[in-house]
C-alpha cells in the first residue's frame, strides 16, 4: 500500500492515462441571439402557439382587431367548349344589350344571326361571313337573311366594312384576343386588339352613320316602351269592346 502512493507511482498512473496526441480545443457552442420580449397580447405570438378551433369568425375579428380577415379558395379553371380551330375562344358581351334585344327582335332571326355574328367574331371583332354563308349556316333564304341583316345593322349593331367582312360594335360585343394554332409552315399566333382602339377607329371614320359611331341602346329602350303602351291600349279596347257586346246581349 505505501508503495501505491509514492509519488513517482501516482506520476506515472497520470502519465499513462493522458494521451500522446495534442489535444483540440473544441469552439463553445454559440449561443441564439436572445429575442426580444413581445408585450403578453401581441398577436405575433399566435403563430408560436397552437391552433386552437375557430367557432366564429366574429371571435377572431374582436380578438385582432386592428387585422384584416379574408377567406380564399382554389380558383377552378374556367371551361368552354372550343374546337382545334377556335380553341379557348370567348367574347365580352354587354349583358344589357342581350337583355334589350331579347326585349326587341319580336322574331328569331335577328337574334339568331347575332349569335352567329358574335360566335364568328375574330380578334378586334370583325367577322368574315359572306351572306351566302350566313344563310346556309342559318339554314335560311338569302332573302330573309338579306332582311334580318339589315335590321340589325339599321340600329348600329353591326356595320359593312368591305364584302365579305362585318364589324360588331365593340360596345355590345367584342372579342379581344384570339389564338391562331400553328401548322408545319406557321408558328402559332395570339393576337390582342384593345378594345378603346377599335372604338377610336370607328369615332374617328366620319362616312359612317352616328349610330354606329356613338351606338346608343335608348332607341330600343323607348321602343320597347311605345310596343308595350300600345299592346296595353289594344287589350283596353278589346276588353272594351267585349263588355260592350255582353251589355247589347242582355239588354236583348
Amino acid at each position: 500500500m505505501a508503495d501505491i502512493l509514492l509519488p513517482s507511482k501516482i506520476s506515472e498512473v497520470e502519465s499513462s492515462l493522458v494521451s500522446s496526441e495534442p489535444q483540440r480545443r473544441h469552439p463553445a457552442p454559440k449561443r441564439a441571439p436572445r429575442r426580444p420580449e413581445l408585450p403578453p397580447n401581441d398577436e405575433i405570438q399566435a403563430w408560436s402557439k397552437p391552433v386552437q378551433p375557430v367557432d366564429d369568425l366574429d371571435s377572431v375579428a374582436n380578438r385582432y382587431p386592428d387585422r384584416h380577415l379574408s377567406l380564399s379558395s382554389k380558383r377552378k379553371p374556367m371551361e368552354f367548349y372550343d374546337t382545334p380551330e377556335r380553341p379557348k375562344a370567348f367574347s365580352m358581351d354587354s349583358l344589357e344589350f342581350f337583355f334589350l334585344i331579347a326585349q326587341y327582335f319580336r322574331e328569331a332571326l335577328p337574334l339568331r344571326l347575332i349569335l352567329l355574328m358574335i360566335a364568328c367574331q375574330k380578334a378586334g371583332g370583325q367577322i368574315r361571313l359572306t351572306q351566302e354563308e350566313m344563310a346556309t349556316v342559318l339554314d335560311v333564304h338569302r332573302g330573309k337573311l338579306n332582311e334580318a341583316l339589315a335590321e340589325v345593322m339599321s340600329h348600329g349593331i353591326v356595320f359593312k366594312v368591305r364584302r365579305g367582312i362585318y364589324q360588331f360594335n365593340p360596345p355590345y360585343s367584342y372579342r379581344v384576343a384570339e389564338f391562331i394554332p400553328g401548322t408545319e409552315m406557321i408558328e402559332a399566333e395570339y393576337v390582342q386588339v384593345d378594345q378603346d382602339k377599335t372604338i377610336a377607329k370607328i369615332r374617328k371614320d366620319e362616312t359612317l352613320p352616328d349610330l354606329v359611331r356613338f351606338p346608343s341602346l335608348e332607341h330600343m329602350r323607348e321602343a320597347i316602351e311605345n310596343l308595350r303602351k300600345q299592346r296595353a291600349e289594344e287589350r283596353a279596347a278589346r276588353r272594351l269592346a267585349r263588355a260592350q257586346r255582353q251589355e247589347e246581349g242582355s239588354a236583348q
